[in-house]
Parts: C-alpha cells; structure tokens; sequence
C-alpha cells in the first residue's frame, strides 16, 4: 500500500511545469512584496520607538539626557503591556523564546497580539531581536493574502504561501535571500523530493523582500541600514593559521556552555511567568533595566549596550575594539547574558540578535590570545553562537560567513569549525542535563 500510494502522489516536477505553479509564483511575489512592506514598517516603528523613549520623552520631562534610572519604569511598563498581550489577546503573544526560534506560520487572528508583545518590549530595550515577530507577520500575511483569493484554498497550498511571506519577512531582516532561505529550510526540517514546491517560491519572495529592503531607501528616502542587517566592517582576513585554528576549538565551546547556561536562565524565568504573567513580567522588565544599570555603573558605558538585541550595536562594537578593554567587555558579556536569559522565558521576541552579539563580545575578547586575529575570533564567536541557540549549523554557516564576507572568505573554515564544535557542545549538555532532570523510572516498570 506504501508503494501506491507513493506513486499516487503528483510529481513535484509535473506540478512545477504546470500553468498553477506560474500562478503561484506570481502569488508569492504579490505576498512577497507586501511582507516586506509590512516588515519595513515594523522594524521602522520598533527603530522610531527607542529614540523617542530614551532620548525626546526625557527632554519633553525636563532631562538633558534620560538619568541612569530611566530604564527601570520603561521596562516596567514594557513587561506590564506584554503581559496584556499574552493574556488577553490570542496566540499568548507569540512563541516562547526560550523554546528556539519556531519557523511555524501564525494565524491572523494572532497576529495583534505578537506585535503589541514586541513592540512593547523589543521597542521599549528588552533584550530580543525582531526575527520572531517577522515570522509571524510574514506568516499571517500570507495566511490572509490566500484565503481573501480562495476562501476553500486547501491547507497545504495556504501553508505553501504562508511560507512565501516568512521568507520575503525574514529576507528584508538580514538582507539576503540566502540567509532567509537556509534558515527556514533548517528551522522547518523542509526536505524530500517535494521541497522545490516551497522552496521555489519561497526563494521568489525572498528575493522581493531583499530587493525592497535595498531599494526602500532610493524609493523613500529612509535609510534602511538601522534596521536591516549588513555586514559588518572587520579587518582583511587573508587564510587561517594553526593558531587560529587551536584557538577556535575552546573558544566555541565556551560559547556554547555561555549559551546553555543564559537558556537555563531562561527556562527557570519561564517557570514563573508561565503561570504569573501579569505579576512577573514587569518584575522582569525592572531586573534587565537593573543589569542595564549595573553594567553602565560598573564599566562606564551606556546602558543601552545592554538594553535592546544589539542588532543595531553589533557593527560599532566590532569597528570599534580599542575602545573595549577586557574588563568591559566581560562585564558586558555577564550584564547582557543574565538580562538576555531572563527576556528568553518572559517576553516575546527572538533568540538570534542578542546571541550574535553577545558571539561578537566573546570573540573581540578572545582576540587578545596570541595569535588569534581578531577577524577570525569574531566570524567563530557569530557563528558558534548561533549554532548553540538556535542548533542549525548550516544556518549558522551561512550567516556567520555573509556577515563577514566585506573581510574576505579567510575565516570560512574556522567557521565551520566553530560551528560544528558549538553544535556538538550544546548537544552534549542538553543530553546530560536532560537525563539528570528526567524522573527516574518507578520499579513497577
């Protein structure tokens, strides 16, 4: 029965050579454009937000500058507008961080209630980035485009162009088809023989997400480099040596254990918020403003290094080494990591951002090695950390090597060494944690 049914099912390739597929590609540029629109206009809001908070709300009040407390109420009231979301609208206000990045579609009728979880607290400092929103949005979009057309579309058919709207949504965010499409692939588990049905169109509308994101700014006059991801300016990396090549093994494994130990963080805060939504996430939002505070009082910094995914912040940290001491960066490292494990089981938002930056910390710091070219430790620490959040290595490949691509392909094997230590590290943790939490079997079995 297995083999008929097997040779019962359409050809993906007759389907692809079909006049419906045409119509689908051209139903998936459509969403493709319109994600990306709508991609644009969240991530812009998010971006118009944090001025307006940290910056012209403390002048309106008298302020020449927001004092070192401004964070505690703004996270306050972040945590209290996130906990309405998750509780009084559908969908529980998107997924939970601190379970990974789900690349599942939202429905429309959740889609209020992910954008009001991250508006409020990506837009307000909390430390998240805006991947998993755009998810969503691109998700529900899609969802909406398809059933206004045909209101009997079958399931798998609104799925396929559900995903359209994900691709063309995350694409604009990193500025790259590619990322978009390895990504989703991965996070998915896409695969078999019928994987060019999505991936086909899901590629179309990547590629219209990337090109509005690079015309956005011709066409509007805004500029989409605050909100978009580019690649990062690094000193020219020629080829790895054998030192860089010893240096890269610790180095992501110590990622890694730092990325297990900020997810454990999470998974304890998730316990509690779980149940007390309303009663623990403004308790959360005061503790990350309160990190934030202690870091700017303890290295001399501003405590929006702390604050927010570092998706804007990670290109001058990199460009700007020399003016990061060891100290700085440490306590950075150990401020950001706590308020980014506490934002992982409390709020709404994505894993990726604060990862990457928090890889870029480690790797600046693992430069003053011997040896160790600070080109190479940074490319290892993005794209270990990667790995160990979200445990897609070819997705952490991929990234890692674009964004550091403007420096040459030099750091490309110790990536993907990197990468491959990171993953197994994390993999090995998760299983030894795992069995030690698990109950033990009763003697009746």
């Amino acid at each position: 029965m297995g083999a008929g049914q097997g040779m019962g099912r359409p050809d993906p390739v007759s389907i692809m050579r079909s006049r419906r597929f045409v119509v689908l590609l051209a139903l998936a540029a459509g969403v493709g454009l319109i994600a990306s629109f709508a991609a644009w206009c969240v991530l812009e809001l998010m971006h118009e937000i944090q001025p307006w908070v940290f910056d012209d709300l403390p002048g309106a009040l008298g302020y020449d500058s927001a004092p070192i407390w401004w964070s505690l109420p703004v996270l306050g009231i972040a945590g209290a507008a996130t906990a309405l979301a998750i509780t009084r609208l559908p969908g529980d206000g998107g997924h939970v961080p601190v379970d990974g990045l789900n690349a599942s579609p939202t429905q429309p009728v959740d889609l209020p209630g992910v954008l009001l979880a991250a508006t409020a607290g990506i837009g307000f400092g909390i430390v998240l980035g805006p991947e998993a929103p755009l998810i969503g949005l691109g998700g529900a979009l899609g969802f909406l485009a398809i059933r206004t057309l045909r209101k009997d579309a079958p399931e798998e058919l609104q799925n396929l162009v559900a995903s359209a709207g994900i691709f063309a949504a995350i694409s604009f965010l990193f500025g790259s088809p590619v990322i978009a499409a390895v990504f989703l692939m991965e996070a998915s588990g896409l695969g078999g023989p019928r994987l060019p049905l999505v991936l086909v169109p899901g590629l179309l509308a990547a590629g219209i997400g990337t090109l509005v994101s690079i015309g956005m700014g011709s066409w509007t006059g805004v500029d989409t480099s605050d909100i978009s991801l580019e690649a990062l300016r690094l000193p020219e990396y020629v080829r790895p040596d054998l030192v860089d090549f010893l240096w890269t093994v610790p180095l992501a494994a110590a990622i890694a254990v730092g990325v297990f130990v900020v997810f454990r963080i999470g998974k304890l805060t998730h316990r509690f918020a779980a149940s007390r939504p309303m009663l623990v996430l403004p308790v959360v939002g005061l503790m990350v403003a309160g990190c934030a505070i202690g870091f700017s009082e303890a290295a001399g910094k501003n405590v929006e290094e702390v604050l927010f995914s570092g998706q804007e912040s990670i290109g001058p940290l990199v460009a700007n080494p020399a003016s990061w001491s060891l100290s700085a960066l440490a306590l950075l490292i150990a401020f950001k990591g706590v308020a980014y494990g506490l934002a992982l089981g409390s709020f709404r938002g994505g894993p990726v951002f604060p990862a990457m930056f928090l890889g870029a910390a480690a790797g600046m710091m693992a430069a003053q090695l011997p040896g160790f070219e600070l080109t190479a430790a940074v490319s290892v620490g993005l794209g270990a950390a990667v790995a160990a959040v979200l445990r897609l290595p070819l997705a952490a490949v991929v990234l890692a090597v674009l964004l550091t691509s403007q420096s040459g392909l030099g750091a490309g094997p110790l990536i993907i060494v990197g990468v491959v230590v990171a993953y197994l590290t994390s993999l090995a943790l998760s299983g030894l944690f795992d069995r030690e939490e698990s109950p033990a079997p009763s003697a009746a079995s």
